[in-house]
Parts: structure tokens; C-alpha cells; sequence
């Protein structure tokens, strides 16, 4: 980030569309200290802001309606199957998980009493064991109560393979889950685990009721009727569900948070484009907040200025990136295409990946597409800030690409398309639809058209792309495509988002693609570096290892980073309380949001 793009940022503090703690975040997220970030306001006049009094109402409800648009609809309503953001936080409408993730990735108790730590007893201090102790009193919507037996039976439901649950990871490697009373489990690991809080914790971790849910552990889990009609613990109740369109909820008159939540029902509404839902909240004013608004930001500014709402842009893990088949998606081996049994045909030479990592042009993606929502990258991990590599460099240089492929004896044809042994560099690139990603299709297009490599471009609708249907061959785990683009986050620990590159959890049609690595790449020193990160207590050395997982996976050209973003949301000028965090679901305050 140049000078000129913090002074914008500052000038965004100074009008209220930033505010100034998420440019302290920003900042931090860059290097700099939050003392010197705050110096830096107070050098360019912008004081600190008193502190406005709490919400703090009288009674539960009475808001009137919450209308937010998540345009990727949800298709299902189960955390354990949510592959795509949207599923993710459709379900935390309705279920919660023992504890979220504030803006600052510090844990905040939900369904816990309180969190856990060495000096409360409730951590071992080797990383072996940890006890919850489970807030009393919590209800499932349909009257049951909420008790340990709860939360060992996610434990059962999640870790078995049979279940083909994505959460599985955040499990597998838990040895028991112990009853110690109605209100408290005991955690015991395999190994020292220093991402204890894994488990039961953050975006799609969210707890689901074994009363309901017993019967359907393992092989059957698919045909539950509750993966469609959600009976949660959350601050509304189930109502309706449209897969696709719509999902409905009503107050909940027994939620465990005294006098929450504000509103009286939940409507949130799917379908359309990123655009459209910015121009609903910033515009016309129809609904309260709008989700994930990938739009172009000097769009966005132009939006703002009617006075109906405002951009939310928060710190964020999250990493835009084109993927690199390594297997070949134009092969089917028993009924599956990208199969393990298959390489790619031309993007296992190292050379083409190598030189399609010089063809993209990220200074100007961020330049005349993101704006203040994100900055180039040579990194897929880029926070929190201990975890940065700063031994990648990023170019953008045809001449580059050019020697690269002339070295590898890719020779031009006739059409310009360069070819070696018969074999052709076009590729199939997709994405999801919307606008800054088609145009970031396109600056890679006219890059590489210039190196002579072929690019159809492709964009599935998003609510297809995202969705968690195993049958459907347009799902970005099938990746039955040469490259494919899309925003993941590695997480306030990298061990779940770095975990998407290691050979145990390969996306297959035997786990029907829910496995996290897409790419199916797989690598020895890669395995080896993430399993040692996995029981490392020594956070120094923890950090080495995430860092050099990083490296080998861009040295490798496993990926290519486009941008590290930053959240974008849109909200009306009177809500309040929604305090994103760029580590956990957009809803996971819901209960606290209201209107001033």
C-alpha cells in the first residue's frame, strides 16, 4: 500500500466511511504498530472519538423486521456441510457454536460460560486438554435443553468419515470428548494442540442438537430433515427456507442473551449480483445490510454518497487467488474428472505455471478494480501479521513469461498459441460471476494472449459455484477446469486454511468434494511442515512453519495470490452493533444488531 491509498484511507476516517479502528486494523495488518497507526490520524487532525453509550435495551425485541441480502443464497442449513461462506452464515442464524471471533481474533464465549485459559484451569498447559464450561440455561428452539451430550455428539458426527462432514478437520485429531457434568466436557487430544479452540469454535463450527441429528450420524447424515430446517440455539427460530432464494426466521422468546435480540424476525434474501445488493442498502434503502459486496470500490464511494449507508470494510485473511489444476479435468477415471490418477497435461511443467505466475497483472487488479478492499500480494497466508512470509516477490513481466516458455522449447504455432508434443497452453479459467472478477479474468486473458497461451473464460453464477451440492459438476471443489478464482480465508490460525494444500485432505468424488484441497496438489516437505505446525507449542516456531508453507507453495506455483482483501459489507445508516470481523461469520454479533 503506497502513501497515496493510506492518505485515502485517512480521508475515509475523516467522513465516517472507515472507522478508525478498522484503520488502526488495516494498519496492523501492514506492519505498522497500532500507537503509530493512531499517530498517524492524530497527525492528519483526526481526533479520537469518545466512546458512544451502549445499547443496552429493556426488553427483547421490538425492531420490526431485519431485511440483509447475502446474494449467493444459501442451499443448505447445516454447518457441518457448508462449503461456501453463504451456507455458512445462513446456518449461524440458527445455530451457535461454544465461542466466535472478535475483530481482533480474541475469542468471545456464545454457547461457553466463559473461555478457557491455563490460569482458570481450563487449558492444559501442554496443549493436550482443554475443559468448556457450557453456559446453563440454553434451550434448543424446540424446548430441549442444551447440554454436553450436545457437544460430544458433534464431536461423534463430525469426526466420522462416514458423515463426510467439512468440519471433519477441526476433529479428526481430538482422542475423546468427556462428560464431566450437564454443563462442562473435557477436551483430550491425540497430541499437544496449540489451535485448541479448533473445535466447536468460530464460522462453521456452530453446534447442532443430537436429539435430532442421532439418528442421521454417518452414512445416512444427507437425508436429515433438519439439514433443511434448522432447530438451533440461536436468537431466531426457523421459519421458512427457499435453497437458492430465501431463508426466514423468527424471534426467538427464549434466547439465552437477556433482553435480545433487537429485531423481531430475520429475512435474508439471496439471488441478484453484488452490485444490486450494494444499491438496495446504499440506494434505495430496501433492506439494512448487504454481504460480501465484490464491486468495484470507485462504484461503491458514488453509492455512498446518497446518504442511506454506508461501506464497512474490515481486516480480513482472506486471499483472491487463481488455482492451478495439478490433475487432469478433461480425463474421466471412473466417473470422476480431475481425478488423483490423472496429472494435468500441461500444467505439471513447472515452466507453464511458472510463467502464468508473471502474467497476472495484480497491481492493476487492485488499482482499477479493488480500491481501499485489498492490496497486491506475493502471499496466500498475509495475516495475522506473525504469520507473513516476506521472503516472496511478486512481477508482472511478459518478456519474463516469453523466455520462460521459449526455454522449455513451447514453441508458437500458426495462431500464436505456443505447443510442445502435441500439446496446446489453452486453458479454461473460472470463476464465479461478477463484475470484478470477470474483469480480473480479462487482465489475465490480455496478458497471456501476449505469451501465447489461450484463456476461455468462464463464470458460473455464484449460487451455483458456492453451492455445496456434491452432483453438480459447476462446484468449485469439483474444479473440473484448468484455473479457477475465488476468495478463501486462512483464518485467524492458519492451521485450518493452510490445511488446503496437504494431501490428507484431497477433494474426491469418494468424500463427494468436500475435502479443503482443491487443487489436488499434493507434497512431502509440505505435509511434513504442516504436521510439525500442527503440535508446535513454541509460538516463534510455530510461525516459522507457517511461513514456510507459504513459500513452498508459491515457489511451487500451487496458486497464484490476486489480492489480499479486506471484508467489504454495505450497511443503513441506522444499524448498529453489526462489528465485523474479518476472522469469523458477518452474523456472528447478530443477536447485539439494532437500529439507532
Amino acid at each position: 500500500m503506497d502513501e497515496r491509498e493510506i492518505r485515502s484511507l485517512i480521508d475515509d476516517v475523516k467522513t465516517g466511511r472507515l472507522s478508525r479502528r478498522r484503520f488502526v486494523q488495516t494498519m496492523v495488518g501492514l506492519g505498522l504498530t497500532a500507537p503509530l497507526a493512531a499517530r498517524m490520524l492524530g497527525a492528519s487532525g483526526v481526533a479520537a472519538q469518545p466512546k458512544s453509550p451502549a445499547f443496552a435495551p429493556t426488553r427483547r425485541g421490538g425492531g420490526g423486521p431485519l431485511r440483509v441480502l447475502w446474494w449467493q443464497s444459501p442451499t443448505l442449513l447445516n454447518p457441518h456441510f457448508a462449503t461456501g461462506t453463504k451456507d455458512q452464515d445462513g446456518s449461524r442464524i440458527f445455530y451457535e457454536p461454544l465461542a466466535a471471533y472478535d475483530p481482533d481474533g480474541n475469542l468471545s464465549p456464545v454457547l461457553a460460560a466463559d473461555i478457557p485459559t491455563v490460569d482458570n484451569g481450563g487449558l492444559g498447559r501442554d496443549g493436550t486438554w482443554v475443559v468448556w464450561q457450557l453456559k446453563q440455561g440454553v434451550q434448543w428452539h424446540d424446548g430441549k435443553p442444551f447440554t454436553a451430550d450436545d457437544v460430544i455428539f458433534n464431536w461423534e458426527y463430525a469426526a466420522d468419515p462416514a458423515t463426510a462432514a467439512v468440519t471433519i478437520g477441526a476433529y479428526r485429531d481430538i482422542d475423546r470428548v468427556e462428560r464431566v457434568n450437564d454443563h462442562a466436557v473435557k477436551i483430550v487430544f491425540k497430541q499437544p494442540t496449540p489451535f485448541w479452540f479448533e473445535a466447536f469454535c468460530g464460522q462453521n463450527r456452530a453446534l447442532i442438537p443430537k436429539h435430532l441429528f442421532a439418528a442421521y450420524k454417518g452414512a445416512k447424515s444427507r437425508e436429515a430433515p433438519a439439514n433443511l430446517k434448522p432447530v438451533g440455539t440461536g436468537p431466531y427460530r426457523f421459519v421458512d427456507f427457499k435453497p437458492g432464494d430465501i431463508v426466514r426466521g423468527d424471534i426467538n422468546p427464549h434466547y439465552h442473551v437477556p433482553n435480545r435480540p433487537f429485531f423481531d424476525a430475520i429475512e435474508m434474501k439471496g439471488g441478484g449480483d453484488a452490485a444490486s445488493a450494494a444499491r438496495a442498502v446504499l440506494q434505495t434503502g430496501e433492506y439494512d445490510f448487504a454481504w460480501n459486496i465484490q464491486v468495484e470500490d470507485d462504484i461503491v464511494r458514488r453509492m455512498e454518497q446518497g446518504g442511506k449507508g454506508r461501506a464497512e470494510i474490515y481486516p480480513t485473511g482472506n486471499i483472491e487467488h487463481i488455482q492451478l489444476n495439478t490433475t487432469d479435468p478433461w480425463k474421466e477415471v471412473d466417473g470422476e474428472r480431475s481425478s488423483l490418477k490423472t496429472i494435468h497435461p500441461t500444467l505439471s511443467d513447472p515452466a507453464v505455471r511458472q510463467a502464468l505466475g508473471v502474467l497476472v497483472d495484480r497491481a492493476s487488479v487492485h488499482e482499477q478494480i479493488y480500491g481501499r478492499q485489498g492490496q497486491a500480494t506475493a502471499n496466500y497466508l498475509n495475516a495475522p501479521p506473525r504469520f507473513a512470509s516476506r521472503n516472496m516477490r511478486w512481477e508482472f513481466n511478459v518478456d519474463r513469461a516469453n523466455q520462460i516458455l521459449d526455454a522449455a522449447g513451447w514453441r508458437r504455432g500458426a495462431d500464436g498459441i505456443r505447443a510442445k508434443d502435441g500439446k496446446r497452453l489453452k486453458f479454461l479459467y473460472q470463476t464465479s460471476t461478477n463484475a470484478p472478477r470477470q474483469k480480473t479474468q480479462a487482465i489475465v486473458k490480455q496478458a497471456c494472449a501476449k505469451a501465447g497461451i489461450e484463456i476461455e473464460i468462464k463464470s458460473v453464477v455464484a449460487s451455483v459455484f458456492f453451492s455445496s451440492d456434491a452432483a453438480n459438476p459447476d462446484t468449485y471443489p469439483h474444479f473440473y477446469s484448468d484455473l479457477q478464482m475465488y476468495t478463501t480465508t486462512t483464518g485467524v490460525d492458519p492451521l485450518w486454511g493452510m490445511r488446503v494444500f496437504t494431501s490428507q485432505e484431497v477433494a474426491t468424488k469418494d468424500n463427494k468434494w468436500t475435502g479443503r484441497n482443491i487443487t489436488r496438489w499434493r507434497n512431502e516437505e509440505y505435509d511434513r511442515v504442516w504436521k510439525a505446525a500442527e503440535t508446535e507449542m513454541d509460538p516463534v516456531k510455530r510461525a516459522a512453519h507457517f511461513i514456510r508453507m507459504n513459500d513452498v507453495v508459491i515457489q511451487n506455483n500451487v496458486v497464484i495470490p490476486v489480492l489480499w482483501r479486506n471484508g467489504v459489507a454495505v450497511a443503513g445508516s441506522r444499524l448498529r452493533g453489526i462489528d465485523l470481523s474479518g476472522w469469523d461469520s458477518n452474523v456472528w454479533r447478530l443477536p447485539y444488531w439494532h437500529r439507532a
